[in-house]
């Protein structure tokens, strides 16, 4: 058996799990939470449903790493360090570089900080932790698993932005997309439960916070609704999705703003759900009072308005749809959403059954048996999928060793 820690570095945020594989059983994860702040707080749940909490000051992000793995020991999950072979790292942007998860070494690092302007907020970080794992963990396998790797497979007529080409030659100005490891995951294990038929066409719902949805064929992407960056698609909690561009300099003179950065962020931080809404990014705040304020009920209609959209724009993109999966938090625990989205695409023979339907962060099959189109409820497993690449480059990697 081989221990494989999967990664998930945010600015603020460090989320971690342990899993032995090949037999993909989790043995603990956890995350930090508030770092860089005296009243971070630590979080690791192990064993047979033990859990370990605890608020203390972690003010660096080399600190955070070590606080893990000393907790590791410390906890009794493992016994020494050197169980830990493998470290996947998610990584949000590889651009066209990194078509497929990498075995770090010091040019891939150097690549996913030179892909900076493709994710600003993301990159530099996760670049960092990379480095910081590999001094803690100098025997491990470290490898990088790329959120936009998933979408290299879309055709130039669907990654390409209608503007002067050379933009795209000399800038590499495309789609990218986002959440590719999610997508990848539950088109796997929706293939499964369907028997894995061949020429299978899925349309995946990653609902979050952030949201996204895909066109897959044959478990290859054909399309996403993210674009450049995360910010394009569907309505979001605080993203606005796709707007006219030409809205960003009206709204700038109007607002008295020079900097267009300022705009962007309240593109980002302070539209979609919230916007609409003037009172909360959190779908089930807005689903709670939606019969009595009507601010909280057009920001929910206009969210399925654009899922249904993006949907019916993918069946004709794929010439048909096999099935619907409904992932991420608002997706995978959001009855009521799926409701109103599936009877929205009645007309593509979408039948979902209320029984079915009533169910919370489940894999599950909620159409009917005689709707033309499966649907499904699958937890998305971004760290799975992370540990399952990670496992592969090892194996490969002792394999050519051995």
């Amino acid at each position: 058996m081989t221990k494989v820690m999967a990664v998930n570095a945010g600015s603020s945020t460090l989320k971690w799990q342990l899993f032995d594989m090949p037999s993909e059983t989790r043995i603990a994860g956890g995350m930090i939470d508030r770092l860089g702040q005296e009243n971070a707080r630590f979080i690791a749940e192990y064993g047979d449903g033990q859990r370990f909490e605890q608020q203390e000051p972690i003010t660096t992000h080399e600190l955070a790493a070590a606080k893990i793995l000393t907790r590791l020991k410390d906890l009794g999950i493992v016994a020494h360090l050197e169980e830990i072979e493998g470290v996947g790292h998610r990584v949000v942007a590889g651009g066209e570089i990194f078509k497929s998860s990498t075995r770090v070494t010091p040019q891939v690092t150097d690549e996913i900080k030179a892909l900076e302007e493709y994710a600003p907020l993301h990159n530099p970080i996760e670049a960092y932790y990379i480095g910081v794992f590999e001094e803690l963990l100098p025997h491990a396998t470290q490898v990088a698993v790329f959120d936009t790797s998933f979408f290299s497979t879309l055709a130039p007529e669907d990654y390409l932005y209608s503007v002067d080409l050379n933009y795209y030659h000399d800038y590499k100005a495309r789609k990218y997309g986002a959440h590719g490891t999610s997508h990848r995951y539950v088109a796997q294990r929706a293939a499964e439960l369907m028997g894995q038929p061949k020429d299978l066409k899925l349309i995946t719902l990653h609902l979050g916070s952030g949201a996204s949805i895909s066109a897959i064929e044959n478990g290859q992407a054909v399309d996403t609704s993210m674009g450049f960056t995360p910010l394009a698609g569907i309505t979001m909690s605080t993203r606005s999705g796709d707007i006219d561009p030409s809205l960003i300099p009206f709204l700038m003179s109007h607002l008295g703003l020079t900097d267009v950065q300022d705009l962007i962020d309240i593109l980002n931080k302070k539209s979609g759900l919230l916007g609409l809404s003037g009172l909360s990014a959190d779908m089930r705040d807005l689903e709670a009072v939606e019969a009595t304020n009507a601010r909280a009920k057009l920001a929910l209609d206009v969210f399925v308005n654009r899922v249904v959209k993006y949907v019916g724009a993918y069946v004709a993109r794929l010439n048909g749809v096999d099935g619907l999966v409904f992932t991420a938090g608002v997706g995978e625990n959001g009855k009521e959403l799926r409701q109103h989205v599936c009877e929205r695409l009645a007309a593509f023979g979408v039948k979902i059954d209320p029984e079915r339907n009533n169910v919370r962060g489940k894999e599950r099959l909620i159409s009917t048996d005689d709707s033309k189109v499966k649907v499904y409820v699958i937890p998305t497993n971004e760290e799975l999928m992370i540990a399952r690449d990670t496992f592969a480059l090892h194996e490969n990697d002792a394999e050519k060793q051995a």
